[in-house]
């Protein structure tokens, strides 16, 4: 792990609707928690809703979808107004995969603070580290993430099982722990 035990912030992974294709996302989760991150997976066909109620009652720090189906925009606009309607309007919105980048402008106007597209950076665990330590400092330090306030470019997204949601602690009981590692382990 590049940066140690210390918990770089609390990241939710997930993919929305009905794209099924959950290899890329459980890369990136896997490739976050070994940067430091807390990673909370809920894997596939998720809804606007269920992803905003755990980024709020698990006070995560960045909200990530991988979205491969095409229909990002609107998906992107739904997450971003359920995370608004619960009071998650600080937490910045990102989403990845098969992002066009021609769709930039429309994913910002929708609330995106950033979209990762295929080919910007391969896996670089550094880069995509680096970017997510900005993303948690726009969420701690309670800026608007709505208004899309960072670059729409950059990585092809991923997860992984890392934090199954049945298996997820409060953020009280986990204050100062490392990540929690999930049902794959390391």
């Amino acid at each position: 792990m590049s940066s140690g035990s210390r918990n770089r912030g609390r990241i939710l992974v997930s993919k929305v609707g009905l794209d099924g294709h959950d290899r890329g996302v459980k890369v990136l989760a896997r490739m976050l928690r070994d940067e430091g991150f807390e990673v909370i997976a809920l894997g596939i066909r998720q809804t606007p809703a269920q992803v905003a109620s755990v980024a709020k009652t698990n006070d995560v720090e960045v909200v990530g979808l991988s979205i491969l189906s095409g229909a990002h925009v609107g998906l992107a606009q739904s997450v971003r107004r359920e995370l608004d309607a619960l009071g998650c309007n600080h937490v910045p919105l990102v989403v990845g995969g098969v992002i066009p980048r021609e769709d930039a402008a429309a994913l910002k106007e929708a609330g995106v603070y950033r979209a990762f597209h295929p080919g910007d950076t391969g896996i670089d665990p550094a880069f995509t580290a680096t970017v997510l330590d900005e993303l948690v400092a726009v969420s701690r330090g309670g800026e608007h993430a709505e208004h899309g306030q960072g670059e729409t470019s950059a990585v092809a997204t991923g997860s992984e099982n890392i934090v199954p949601l049945d298996s997820h602690r409060a953020r009280s009981d986990t204050a100062g722990q490392p990540p929690v590692s999930g049902a794959t382990g390391r």
